[in-house]
């Protein structure tokens, strides 16, 4: 995947992968194999020169993933350089591994299959297209565009060399671009961390193989001179990857690997305003600054060269068109030059590679032409007084003589005259003037010793942060190192405070507005919200950070750290349904479940609802929100009413006590009746129980 991860089909078919009409096996040995008894090899979806990704199934864990496995040779335990390079490479797997960051591919596994010694990585599997496809359908691209697709490449880079790891292999390739499609939001995230470090380190296949340690197209000069890395070798390709978003096309090309890193070495990186008219300045300086050949003058680390970034898009979001300020901020300074050393007129001054990464290049890379240098010769001096009588002095000559005479002593006079105009300019401009000592680097209190003892005054000007300076040491001076200076002359030094360090705030309870304001005064960016429930904070506010306020993780962070703010989305809402004519204390048991309060406000006898079932609720349908109430009317069944005994009451009172009770009462004759008058005995009898309402006979005698 971190070759080039695709949509399986689309990209099969332009890599010549097996057609679906025909079986993988065929073309590729690793399909369907179960690598290390665990994962299940699928399509392969990108070959490299070094190791080719294949789709595949944890069959552990049931989820998809992307295999890398190194290409035979590389890894095999047969030779002690393979067997170093595998250790290497398990080394540089379980670093990438503890980097763990939103726009980092994650490293899931590694590992050798003891079978037959294949070396494998695993890791998140991306859907979707690379960097390089977006550029080869949107490039140019406007700088706005360039820049937010460049900032989570950065944020990756920069968490990387925070960690003490160096990606080394920085390229579109390299950057994979996937779709959510529930939300449609895009993810970034960079791929192959380490694995460069591993092939240069162990193995020397640079040209046999057609292995480059960092695509050519990409590589920073001090690579192909020395052989060396550190963070400012991937800020160049950062560099070199934001002049390809803004014009379309790489800054050096070339017929051949070894001529495009040649140009590497010898030609600067053009301003992208050269390739596409309009491009605002400072967005050339931004690109000559991240791509200059000279590593001290390059942006420390990533996260230096985001903050430059997100400086340069808000300028472009306030629809600046010109910000000198900004330019000559963002312009590399020139190196200085020490007094002693010869200074070149023209050509170019690079030095030359001490040894190549490609067999042939210290043949291609000739010698430089030599440097031209300008003496600056003193004037003649005067003609002296002597020599001037001796010439009064001669006898008279013919008027020819004379006036040839004459000629020579006017050209006397103005060489003279010249001399005296050109020592005076020559002292008025440089003769005066002392040279400002170089204590660039020194302690402030050896600096100020070290100017003082040349003659010259000393004051402190700016203290500036500095992710490259220790705290208290001399960043630079005014005048520069080797500028000229009167012998009693100041000089203004800009003193390093160190890393410039801040914790996260405390941004509970605020707006998001406030506290992305609140993160913008310790200069951390608010990252991408995640809303969540909440029971206490109202709706559009922060419920906290992470890293979060007064952890140890939230301590002493870097400009640009990338803070997220949960928010609170308000109470959560509870969808309340109808429980009338259930079980009371079942539906009491639901309610309060989800968070409910119940509350049986009245026990009503009725004779349509069982007893213990719900009568009505209120609500009964709608919405509430935690420990709001639900009152709820149960039934306590039909009402009953015991059937008094009525023998030998009159008729008439019987039946008044009958009804009193709300019983209808039907009257019948007894088995020995004799005028009606009198009550004998009901049914159901005296002492029973019935339904209010229910029908009672009445016996009369």
């Amino acid at each position: 995947m971190h070759e080039d991860q695709r949509v399986r089909g689309a990209a099969a078919a332009r890599r010549g992968d097996p057609s679906p009409g025909r079986s993988p096996r065929v073309e590729d040995h690793q399909y369907g194999r179960l690598l290390d008894g665990r994962y299940r090899i699928g399509v392969r979806i990108a070959r490299g020169g070094m190791a080719s990704v294949y789709e595949a199934v944890d069959t552990r864990l049931d989820r998809t993933v992307a295999v890398k496995i190194m290409h035979p040779g590389l890894g095999d335990a047969t030779t002690h350089e393979d067997e170093s390079f595998a250790r290497r490479f398990v080394s540089e797997a379980k670093a990438a591994a503890r980097l763990s960051h939103p726009h980092v591919v994650a490293v899931f596994d590694q590992g050798r299959d003891d079978s037959d010694g294949t070396v494998y990585l695993v890791m998140e599997y991306v859907p979707g297209h690379t960097l390089r496809d977006t550029i080869g359908k949107e490039a140019p691209m406007v700088p706005e565009r360039a820049l937010a697709l460049l900032d989570p490449i950065l944020s990756a880079l920069g968490a990387a060399h925070r960690a003490g790891l160096i990606h080394r292999d920085v390229k579109p390739e390299n950057v994979l671009i996937a779709t959510d499609p529930p939300s449609g939001a895009t993810r970034i995230k960079v791929a192959d961390f380490g694995l460069a470090k591993a092939v240069s380190a162990d193995t020397q296949h640079t040209a046999t193989n057609g292995v480059l340690i960092g695509t050519v197209s990409y590589l920073a000069p001090e690579l192909v001179v020395e052989q060396r890395a550190d963070a400012r070798a991937d800020v160049y390709a950062a560099g070199v990857i934001l002049f390809e978003l803004l014009t379309g096309t790489k800054p050096h090309t070339g017929e051949t690997p070894i001529a495009v890193a040649y140009r590497h070495v010898h030609e600067d990186v053009p301003r992208p305003s050269t390739v596409v008219p309009g491009i605002p300045d400072y967005v050339d300086a931004l690109v000559i600054r991240a791509t200059t050949r000279d590593a001290s003058l390059r942006p420390a680390d990533a996260t230096v060269l985001l903050h430059h970034v997100r400086r340069v898009a808000q300028a472009l979001h306030d629809g600046v068109r010109e910000d000198p300020e900004l330019v000559a901020d963002l312009l590399p300074a020139a190196r200085v030059v020490e007094p002693d050393s010869p200074i070149g007129v023209g050509g170019d001054t690079t030095p030359e590679p001490v040894s190549s990464l490609w067999e042939g290049l210290p043949d291609l890379v000739a010698e430089q032409p030599p440097a031209q240098r300008a003496a600056v010769r003193p004037p003649p001096p005067p003609a002296s007084h002597e020599q001037t009588s001796v010439i009064a002095e001669q006898p008279a000559a013919p008027p020819r003589r004379k006036r040839r005479r004459r000629r020579i002593a006017l050209a006397l006079v103005l060489v003279v005259l010249a001399a005296a105009i050109g020592g005076t300019a020559w002292w008025v401009g440089w003769g005066r003037f002392t040279t400002t000592p170089g204590v660039v680097g020194l302690e402030r209190a050896a600096a100020q010793a070290e100017l003082e003892k040349a003659g010259l005054s000393v004051t402190v000007g700016d203290e500036v942060y500095s992710e490259s300076v220790e705290k208290g040491v001399v960043i630079s001076t005014d005048p520069r190192p080797g500028d000229r200076i009167l012998p009693d002359g100041e000089v203004a030094l800009t003193v390093s405070l160190g890393k410039e360090r801040y914790d996260v705030p405390d941004l509970t309870g605020k707006t998001v507005a406030e506290a992305e304001a609140a993160l913008a005064e310790v200069r951390f960016v608010a990252g991408q919200p995640v809303e969540r429930w909440s029971e206490t904070v109202e709706a559009g506010r922060v419920i906290q950070s992470q890293p979060a306020f007064g952890t140890p993780e939230a301590a002493a962070l870097p400009v640009g750290t990338s803070v997220t703010l949960v928010v609170s989305k308000g109470r959560k809402p509870i969808t309340v349904r109808s429980f009338v004519g259930k079980d009371a204390d079942k539906a009491t048991q639901a309610l309060e479940k989800k968070g409910l309060k119940v509350e049986v406000t009245e026990e009503r006898y009725s004779d349509d609802v069982a007893e213990g079932r719900i009568i009505s609720q209120s609500p009964d349908s709608g919405t509430l929100f935690k420990s709001d109430t639900v009152q709820l009317v149960v039934s306590k069944g039909p009402e009953l009413v015991t059937v008094p005994s009525v023998r030998l009451k009159s008729t008439d009172d019987a039946v008044a006590l009958l009804e009193g009770l709300g019983l209808v009462v039907k009257i019948e004759r007894a088995d020995i009746y004799i005028n009606g008058s009198v009550a004998w005995s009901t049914s159901p009898g005296g002492g029973s129980k019935v339904r209010k309402g229910s029908t009672v006979v009445l016996d009369v005698v």
